[in-house]
């Protein structure tokens, strides 16, 4: 399939992002306003500005709205509180809908806060995040699982984002993690794009989309010895993609390997959320009727776009196809 039909037709394509769905805050301090605190002698740290926008599988939803996709909603847990607030707000702003996020008081909203010095623009202050390291409240998981159950049908691709590193606390459980396997294998047809941290080898019957460190710990957690192949066929028989940033991805079909490349891009400006905007362009160009290799194809170029942007950038469809315009046939 040409280029230019494939992304004409990413404008009638439904995609719902399921999982983990953040705030990231970009909060710029000025080091000359470091004097102490009165009452404690600790040095304090000056926010002059702060930027916000949505991060984990918000990202990914960002990025399938600026690729053209015609509606995008987001599914997820986020707290009754101020973050979750200016969550919904940056979420509006981009056109997404967060009718189907679910707000409880029992936890708080997934928040990433980056400290950036605003005279260098380098973040060079530890992180601080606002994360739960337990269980997702029950009534909370219900009503996500019902929500899931009763709206899927209504969209042309799923993709997850299980971004937890904690061993609860994520809102892909268990439970919700069964549903979505079950949806993905009694239809085939439709396109579930999984990217997790620490699970990928639990997903059935989806097009598993790790990166090299995650599929080598789920090899290594499931058989003691890397093997994509095995990995590929424990999870199902849809293509499995190892992403591999500035290699591209490895492809893992019937067909054996393949490796994907991107274009030249030059030295990356800020490497946060390229496997997001590679999760978007290859669920949007495989429910597009891509190929597995130009789908993979797209999540690369889509993924070398926003490397070249500070932040959590997002690729349009015009970078995309002047990005591929710069490429020889081979890499194609």
């Amino acid at each position: 399939m040409k280029w230019s039909p494939l992304l004409k037709k990413f404008r009638k394509l439904r995609v719902l992002v399921v999982g983990d769905v953040c705030l990231d805050r970009w909060c710029r301090y000025d080091p000359d306003a470091a004097e102490p605190s009165r009452e404690t002698g600790i040095p304090r740290t000056g926010i002059v500005e702060t930027i916000v926008t949505p991060g984990a599988g918000g990202t990914v939803a960002n990025n399938l709205s600026s690729l053209g996709a015609a509606r995008v909603a987001v599914m997820g847990a986020i707290g009754q509180d101020g973050f979750g607030f200016e969550l919904e707000r940056a979420l509006t702003h981009r056109r997404i809908d967060y009718s189907l996020l679910v707000a409880t008081p029992e936890i708080q909203t997934f928040t990433y806060t980056k400290v950036i010095n605003s005279e260098t623009g380098i973040e060079d202050k530890a992180r601080v995040d606002f994360i739960n390291n337990g269980p997702l409240p029950s009534d909370a998981e219900d009503q996500l699982i019902a929500q899931f159950s009763s709206v899927y049908e209504d969209f042309d691709a799923i993709v997850v984002s299980d971004q937890a590193e904690t061993d609860e606390g994520g809102v892909v459980t268990t439970a919700l993690r069964e549903v979505i396997n079950d949806v993905a294998e009694r239809r085939p047809e439709m396109p579930v794009v999984v990217d997790s941290r620490r699970r990928i080898g639990y997903f059935r019957g989806v097009i598993a989309k790790p990166n090299q460190d995650e599929a080598d710990a789920a090899c290594q957690s499931l058989f003691g010895q890397k093997d994509y192949e095995r990995l590929r066929q424990e999870i199902g028989a849809k293509p499995l993609v190892v992403t591999q940033g500035e290699d591209g991805a490895l492809l893992i079909t019937d067909d054996g390997a393949t490796h994907v490349s991107g274009p030249e891009t030059g030295e990356a400006i800020d490497v946060c959320g390229a496997g997001d905007a590679f999760a978007a362009g290859m669920a949007l160009a495989t429910a597009a009727g891509a190929e597995p290799a130009q789908a993979v194809q797209l999540g690369v170029v889509a993924a070398g776009i926003t490397v070249m942007k500070p932040g959590t950038g997002t690729a349009t469809p015009e970078e995309v196809l002047a990005a591929i315009d710069t490429m020889s046939h081979d890499e194609l």
